[in-house]
C-alpha cells in the first residue's frame, strides 16, 4: 500500500477474541533447492482463477533494505525460508486461497537475500501456488516514481532471468505508480513489456494508474494488449460512503469494461476490531465497502487479493502469525470477513 499513514489513522480496533486457529508445518524438503518450472500452461486462465492474499513486510512493504514478508529473515537460509513459507503458504491454502502477492525491491533481489528469498517464491509454487512479485518503491522515496532505474531493471532482469519459464510466477511491475502521469506510466509500462519479450503477456500485471485506482486508460493501450490489469480500491477513500450500491458503482467505473483482464490485487478493511462483514451495514463505511467489493468481484469474474493475509500489526490483516522458528501457523482474525472472501471466489457452495 501506499497510505500507511491515512490507514493507521482509520484503524482503531482491538485484537478480536474468538479467532479460528489455521495453518501448520511444513517441512522443508532436506534438499531444497529452486523449483523446477512446472509445464507450461496451453490455455490463459480467467483472472476469476487468482483467489489470494499479500503477505507483506511490516513496514508496508516499503524499505530502502530488503522487503522481509512477516515471518522471514535475512538472516534465514534458503532451507529455513523454504520450511516457513511452506508453513505459511499452507495457511493461505486453508483460507481457500491459491495465489499469494509478494513484494520486492532491487535490495531484496540485487542483494544477498534473494538467494534465500528464492525459497519463498519456490515453496508457494511448490504447493501449487501463483505468486505474483510486485515491486515497491524505498520507504525514503514514496514519490510513486521507480527509484533508481538502472537497480531497478537489473533487479527485473534478475527475477525474470529465475522465473519467465515458471508458469505459475506472474510479475508486476509497480505497485502503485501515482507519480507518473497516465502517458508516462503506460510508456514504462509498454517498454517492460517490450525488454522482457519473454515473458508471456498474461503473466503480466500492469497496475492501474495513480494508485493503481482507474484501469480504464492501461486497458486501453494497445502496446499492453494480453496483459492482466491490477486494480486497488480502499474503504477509507471515502469514509463516508455507507451504501453499497455507492462503492459497487465506484468499483464499476475504475474497471470500466475491462472486467476479464482485472485483478483487484489490494483491497482490505479492518478484521481486529469485531465488525460483523456478513451483517447489516449499520452505517459503515468498512461493511458496505467489504460487501461491495466482494459482491463485485462475484459478479464480474474478478481476480482478487486480499491485502494483507499476513502483515505483522497491520488490523487489515486477516491473520495473525503463531508460533517459532518454522512451527508456525495463522489465526483468523475476523471469520466474517473470511467469509466475504469465500462468497467473492465462490466457495460458499453457491453458483
Amino acid at each position: 500500500m501506499s497510505r500507511k499513514n491515512h490507514r493507521a489513522a482509520a484503524h482503531l480496533g482491538v485484537l478480536l477474541a474468538c479467532a479460528t486457529a489455521f495453518g501448520g508445518v511444513l517441512a522443508a524438503p532436506a534438499s531444497a533447492s529452486p523449483a523446477a518450472a512446472p509445464a507450461a500452461d496451453t490455455a490463459v486462465s480467467p483472472v476469476s482463477s487468482f483467489r489470494g492474499v499479500n503477505w507483506a513486510d511490516p513496514r508496508d512493504n516499503y524499505a530502502h533494505d530488503a522487503v522481509v514478508p512477516s515471518g522471514l529473515s535475512t538472516s534465514d537460509s534458503y532451507a529455513t525460508t523454504y520450511a516457513k513459507s511452506s508453513a505459511i503458504v499452507g495457511g493461505f491454502a486453508k483460507l481457500g486461497a491459491n495465489t499469494v502477492r509478494l513484494p520486492v525491491n532491487p535490495a531484496s533481489v540485487n542483494g544477498p537475500f534473494w538467494k534465500s528469498y528464492r525459497g519463498a517464491i519456490d515453496a508457494a509454487t511448490a504447493r501449487g501456488f501463483k505468486v505474483i512479485l510486485g515491486y515497491w518503491e524505498a520507504d525514503n522515496a514514496k514519490d510513486g516514481k521507480i527509484d533508481d532505474q538502472a537497480a531497478w531493471d537489473r533487479m527485473w532482469a534478475r527475477i525474470t532471468s529465475a522465473y519467465a519459464r515458471n508458469s505459475r510466477v506472474y510479475f508486476e511491475p509497480m505497485n502503485e505508480p501515482f507519480g507518473y502521469t497516465a502517458q508516462e506510466w503506460t510508456d514504462i509500462a509498454a517498454r517492460w513489456v517490450r525488454t522482457h519479450g519473454d515473458v508471456p503477456r498474461d503473466r503480466i500485471l500492469v497496475g492501474g494508474v495513480k494508485y493503481s485506482e482507474d484501469v480504464k486508460p492501461v486497458c486501453a493501450d494497445p502496446r499492453l494488449k494480453g496483459t492482466r490489469l491490477a486494480l486497488h480500491n480502499y474503504g477509507f477513500w471515502h469514509t463516508d460512503w455507507t451504501s453499497v450500491e455507492q462503492w459497487k458503482q465506484d468499483f464499476r467505473q475504475r474497471i470500466g469494461d475491462c472486467a476479464s483482464r482485472t485483478i483487484l490485487d489490494e483491497f482490505g478493511a479492518t478484521m481486529t476490531s469485531g465488525l460483523d462483514y456478513n451483517g447489516p451495514v449499520n452505517g459503515s463505511n468498512e461493511i458496505a465497502y467489504i460487501q461491495a467489493a466482494t459482491d463485485t468481484i462475484r459478479e464480474l469474474g474478478l481476480g482478487s487479493v486480499y491485502w494483507p493475509g499476513l502483515r505483522n500489526g497491520d488490523t487489515y490483516s486477516l491473520t495473525t502469525l503463531q508460533g517459532t522458528g518454522t512451527d508456525l501457523s495463522l489465526k483468523v482474525n475476523n471469520q466474517s470477513g473470511l467469509d466475504r472472501l469465500h462468497w467473492a471466489w465462490r466457495q460458499d457452495g453457491g453458483q
